[in-house]
């Protein structure tokens, strides 16, 4: 197209107000992205954690290496890429760089004003507990069926900035107390299955939980729905029955990639009375039955987890079954929970492994908990801490640890969701007098510059 004569006689005029408007605007930007900033022309990656140690099961990685993000995505993994490529640099040497972590076993369908009911009072807001301990994922664990799981997702699942994933339970309104989970009337496989196919890659599998009679048949219908679904059951064991014993379950009801949780708390015949761990557990495990930690308010004992690690019956996802009673108790957080397999003996690498990749696993969602190029770039960025730090179980025994996890840094889809030291951030006396906000909507979600 071509510009008239008058909008050319214009022109000089119009580069002037473009420059003086750029010089403006450009400052903050430029400061905030002082460590190795470019232009967005000249950069190849909007953000580069540079020099950290990188935990990547999925990839066999535990090295140094820098991590390079573009567009949400994890854009390059090596051992050294230039600042020069990148908007904005993040030193992390000294600190470990994992996937964002994923807990499997939470509660967060909350604010419905239901009293004593994991689909309203007993559960939390998830943001407020998650990006400060790495946690980008969580699933909540049943406290929706298929009649409020539409009430759940429009509340709290597409308000949330925590990735909210879903197992439906298998009663129809849910985890709401005993009234509804101990109606055999309301377990339904088919509309169950019906309604997780209406939001697959959301609803990632079924829950049968708190169950206090001696029948098979919420185990049973949960199943028939996973199986419809073509999606994981997992199983709260509720009541410990002698007509239907663990060992049954884990042999015989459940498939291969069904999920057994809170395996260390004692309460359902997990260690029989030699102090061993059940031997249908380990049938069980060699069906492909995968076992969970969902420590909680009352699923964690150290009498039953030590004896298990020492007899290396680990578990294969570490997960905190978070809700009101268990925030401020024994297991306070996915680290802290973390922090106690570390106090037994498991590496950095194992409890990171069981809390990223094995997850994503478990969950059947692959594209999540490892740093693949091209994997969504959730992130989080740990510190090792050495020290003397008390761990406490279910029943508040402590075991004593020299070891313990601090999340420095989350990222969300590439960009920074949690910063508890300013490591992305610039001293404030190095910023021009009247700075406002100083970071870049391509890296920062928590304080980007106006554009």
């Amino acid at each position: 197209m071509r510009l008239s004569a008058k909008i050319w006689g214009a022109a000089p005029l119009l580069l002037v107000v473009l420059a003086v408007v750029s010089q403006i605007s450009t400052p903050v930007r430029t400061a905030a992205g002082r460590q190795g900033a470019a232009t967005q022309a000249e950069t190849k990656y909007d953000l580069l954690l540079q020099g950290g140690h990188v935990i990547d099961s999925r990839n066999q990685i535990s090295a140094v290496r820098d991590v390079a993000m573009s567009d949400g995505r994890v854009a390059a993994v090596a051992e050294a890429i230039s600042p020069a490529e990148a908007l904005k640099t993040v030193d992390v040497s000294g600190l470990y760089v994992s996937p964002g972590l994923i807990d499997i076993h939470t509660h967060v369908y909350t604010g419905t004003g239901e009293p004593r009911s994991y689909a309203g009072d007993n559960s939390v807001y998830p943001d407020g507990f998650t990006f400060r301990v790495g946690v980008t994922t969580v699933a909540d664990t049943g406290g929706a069926g298929w009649r409020n799981f539409e009430d759940f997702k429009q509340r709290i699942i597409d308000r949330s900035k925590t990735r909210i994933l879903a197992f439906l339970n298998i009663v129809g309104h849910g985890m709401r107390g005993e009234k509804f989970e101990q109606n055999l009337d309301d377990m339904e496989a088919a509309p169950t299955a019906e309604m997780a196919r209406t939001h697959p890659g959301l609803i990632v599998g079924i829950k049968t939980a708190h169950y206090a009679g001696p029948e098979w048949a919420p185990v049973e219908r949960a199943v028939e729905a996973g199986t419809l679904a073509n999606v994981p059951v997992m199983v709260d064991f509720g009541e410990n029955k002698p007509e239907r014993p663990l060992s049954e379950l884990v042999t015989e009801k459940l498939r291969p990639g069904d999920i057994y949780t809170h395996m260390y708390s004692g309460l359902r015949g997990e260690q029989d009375p030699s102090g061993k761990v059940n031997p249908g557990m380990r049938q069980g495990r060699k069906r492909g039955v995968l076992f969970d930690v969902g420590h909680g308010g009352g699923s964690f004992l150290w009498r039953i987890a030590i004896p298990a690690m020492k007899e290396q019956f680990l578990p294969d996802t570490i997960s905190t079954d978070l809700h009101i009673s268990s925030m401020n108790a024994g297991m306070k957080d996915q680290l802290n929970v973390m922090g106690k397999f570390l106090a037994m003996g498991m590496s950095v690498d194992d409890v990171v492994a069981r809390s990223t990749w094995n997850a994503a696993q478990a969950l059947k969602q692959e594209e999540l908990g490892h740093l693949s190029v091209g994997a969504i770039a959730d992130v989080a960025v740990l510190r090792l801490e050495r020290g003397d730090f008390g761990f406490v179980d279910m029943y508040g025994a402590r075991l004593r640890g020299k070891q313990r996890l601090v999340n420095e840094l989350t990222l969300k889809d590439g960009k920074v969701v949690y910063d508890l030291n300013g490591l992305a951030r610039e001293d404030w006396d190095s910023l021009p007098a009247e700075y406002q906000q100083t970071g870049d909507a391509r890296w920062d979600a928590l304080n980007p510059a106006r554009r």
